[in-house]
């Protein structure tokens, strides 16, 4: 049996934006997935969503991973179990890490030869196949790891702050949402070109106050970024719930992290402050969980049984 893990992400910047070429920030985050991949006379893939074979419904991008790596070898019958630490449909990127994760883990069993460049690119192909139009960033990130800006993939400093993820526990659909915003920008481009525009912008004026450490102006842009993200009707109470409670307790920001309408917030704090958002989260109703960045793409955590 080979295990692989990859990680899931939050978004500083650029959710949405960077679906139409704008720039965002990215982080990989140090909650993973672990996919568990051994040969088997028939495809059966088991994960929290129950077990089933081939299933475009219930194992959409697992399924996928299977009939692409068929396409690359001679594989006929594979077991994959799949545990993670990322809610699903939750905007930490929980999509991107289990395809990244599947695809390396079957890399390595069938010995495919395959660069991370190219899990990268497959996993994004396989979200395309999907979601109908997906940006190459959480695949990318869940890769490679790091703080990265998008599209330019500029690797950044790692965040010396606590991460602070508040979870609504309401699935949202990111093909749906993503397809809202189309619809959206298609009934008036005049009004939401400029939106999205200045959220891309938003990303490059961040990139030298990441590398500076200065949390506290790249907090005020990401608050700008969450009332942008309200204006092109990705927010929800539940989310505006947790924001505004984890600012009133100090946060030095919180917004909306992925696709939105239900999902998580992310939140950036200083060490102090740390426990009392934690508990005002989870007065508002969330889930509150400490992560922190990891450099740490797509690794290897196991090949047949040894670590």
């Amino acid at each position: 049996m080979i295990t692989c893990s990859a990680p899931g992400k939050v978004y500083l910047f650029g959710e949405h934006a960077v679906v139409y070429g704008e720039s965002a920030i990215c982080c990989a985050v140090e909650l993973r997935t672990k996919v568990h991949v051994e040969k088997n006379d028939d495809v059966i893939i088991e994960s929290i969503l129950g077990t089933t074979g081939p299933d475009l419904k219930v194992h959409p991008y697992v399924t996928h991973v299977i009939e692409m790596m068929k396409s690359l070898t001679d594989l006929r019958g594979v077991r994959i179990r799949i545990e993670s630490e990322l809610p699903v449909g939750s905007g930490l990127g929980s999509s991107a890490a289990v395809t990244v994760a599947s695809i390396q883990a079957l890399n390595h069993l069938l010995s495919c030869g395959l660069s991370p460049e190219d899990v990268a690119k497959t996993a994004h192909e396989i979200e395309i196949r999907v979601q109908g139009n997906a940006s190459p960033t959480d695949t990318y990130v869940s890769t490679m790891g790091g703080v990265v800006m998008i599209p330019q993939r500029k690797r950044l400093p790692l965040l010396k702050c606590p991460i602070i993820i508040g979870n609504t526990n309401k699935f949202s659909s990111t093909k749906e949402l993503v397809g809202n915003v189309a619809k959206l920008r298609s009934e008036f481009p005049s009004v939401i070109d400029p939106i999205l525009s200045n959220i891309g912008q938003m990303s490059i004026l961040a990139e030298e106050l990441v590398s500076k450490n200065d949390y506290v102006t790249i907090g005020k842009l990401m608050n700008v970024n969450q009332g942008l993200l309200d204006a092109i009707g990705v927010g929800s109470a539940e989310l505006s719930d947790l924001v505004y409670a984890a600012r009133n307790s100090g946060a030095i920001s919180a917004k909306i992290t992925g696709a939105g309408g239900g999902g998580c917030i992310v939140v950036i704090a200083e060490d102090k402050d740390t426990m009392r958002i934690v508990k005002a989260i989870e007065d508002a109703g969330g889930e509150a969980i400490i992560t922190k960045n990891t450099e740490e793409g797509v690794r290897l955590e196991s090949f047949n049984g040894r670590r």
